[in-house]
């Protein structure tokens, strides 16, 4: 079926997708994997789906909340395609290459995992700027189960994300861990029931949403620069957040609203987007 793209600020067409679930917003975009009869096993109309997707989030910028449908987030890569694959589809990239783009995204990605999240779905959720998840999560990698590696980010961004013996253990040894186990370890930062797991990445989203676009942008690429990039990288993109008309004008709005703060006797915040109801915040990294 032919999709729509609307470049001129039309919203996608969710009826464009077959195996994904889609739901636009102005500032944010919710995807849900959908393939409920095999987990949400990731298959190559599902790769090319979110292909479509990340062409035109790299056109039209906005944040992106991954989860999956009916209690699972991602079973893995589909078994049935994968078995048939030879030397010329591993040399392809198919499922690295996509999740390569995804994690490249203007704006930050949000995994919201629930239930199985293993192999390629984890390699997905890997790639994604922020994990959180509910009490059900099952995430690793038993590719080396199946004669095979994982080959889609996780021998790198599994190491960054939890250190080397924890990433061996899973990569080698077929770990699966358990959501307080993904959580003690920041693999997933907060927990929370399945009914709210959506809310949680939408508040998450909305935290997000209240920072400068441009700002936002411009740190997470430096973020993910190499590290001989810096600190030229950072100064250089500092030196462009210095002239941007939002940096004016949210620092003037800033300084009138402590002023109006000592004029009315009011106790100082925290900072300039101090508050109270993040996601991540300790008391609330786990809630029932």
């Amino acid at each position: 079926m032919a999709m729509d793209f609307s470049w001129d600020g039309h919203p996608l067409d969710p009826a464009g997708f077959s195996t994904l679930l889609i739901e636009e917003q102005d500032d944010r975009l919710t995807v849900l994997l959908n393939r409920p009869e095999v987990r949400n096993a990731i298959d190559q109309q599902m790769v090319d789906e979110l292909h479509r997707v990340c062409e035109y989030l790299e056109r039209v910028p906005k944040i992106l909340i991954i989860g999956g449908s009916e209690g699972v987030f991602a079973s893995g890569a589909d078994i049935g395609q994968l078995r048939d694959r030879r030397r010329d589809d591993a040399l392809r990239g198919i499922n690295s290459t996509i999740f390569a783009r995804i994690a490249k995204l203007p704006m930050p990605v949000i995994a919201a995992i629930d239930g199985y999240c293993l192999g390629g779905g984890a390699e997905l959720a890997y790639a994604a700027d922020f994990r959180i998840g509910t009490p059900a999560v099952r995430i690793g990698n038993p590719e080396t189960g199946l004669g095979i590696m994982a080959a889609a980010g996780a021998t790198w961004r599994l190491k960054e994300l939890v250190g080397e013996p924890l990433a061996k253990e899973i990569l080698l040894a077929g770990a699966v861990l358990r959501a307080e186990e993904a959580l003690r370890i920041n693999l997933i930062t907060g927990i929370y029931e399945a009914p709210v797991l959506m809310d949680a990445a939408h508040k998450l989203a909305d935290r997000i949403a209240r920072q400068d676009p441009l700002a936002v942008r411009i740190t997470k690429s430096v973020f993910h620069a190499p590290e001989g990039a810096h600190p030229v990288i950072d100064t250089l993109a500092q030196g462009i957040l210095f002239e941007s008309r939002a940096k004016f004008d949210r620092m003037q709005d800033f300084l009138d609203k402590k002023m109006a703060e000592r004029r009315a006797g009011k106790p100082p915040q925290d900072g300039p987007g101090a508050d109270t109801d993040s996601p991540l915040e300790p008391q609330d990294r786990t809630t029932t």
